[in-house]
């Protein structure tokens, strides 16, 4: 039905930038929220940012600053900027679209920041 594919990830130094993106395949409708998930090694998945139906952003306190989410509704896809990136930041990075009554996963990309 939905498909989410993440791409963008890799390897990166600290002080490093890199740009994820999330592209969307099938129909998606109504109102939804779009959202970035990290989970690291040995830690939780966790909210790292989020854009809602009406443009907000919402950001884990620890990439503010940093990061910046952002999307294109035409073709229903999902970005991150990443800015001075640290090796906290090391981690799987998912991409999340979900409604009312519905939610959807990409299968992840890996982000790896280290010397």
């Amino acid at each position: 039905q939905v498909q989410l594919v993440e791409s963008g990830g890799g390897l990166v130094q600290p002080g490093g930038s890199l740009r994820l993106s999330c592209a969307a395949s099938g129909t998606i409708t109504g109102i939804f929220t779009m959202n970035w998930y990290r989970q690291g090694p040995g830690k939780s998945r966790e909210l790292v940012a989020q854009i809602t139906s009406g443009g907000k952003t919402n950001y884990h306190y620890s990439v503010k600053g940093r990061f910046t989410i952002s999307r294109n509704n035409t073709n229903i896809a999902l970005y991150l900027q990443m800015n001075s990136l640290t090796p906290e930041d090391t981690g799987v990075y998912y991409c999340n679209i979900g409604g009312t009554r519905w939610n959807y996963w990409g299968q992840g990309t890996q982000v790896t920041v280290s010397s």
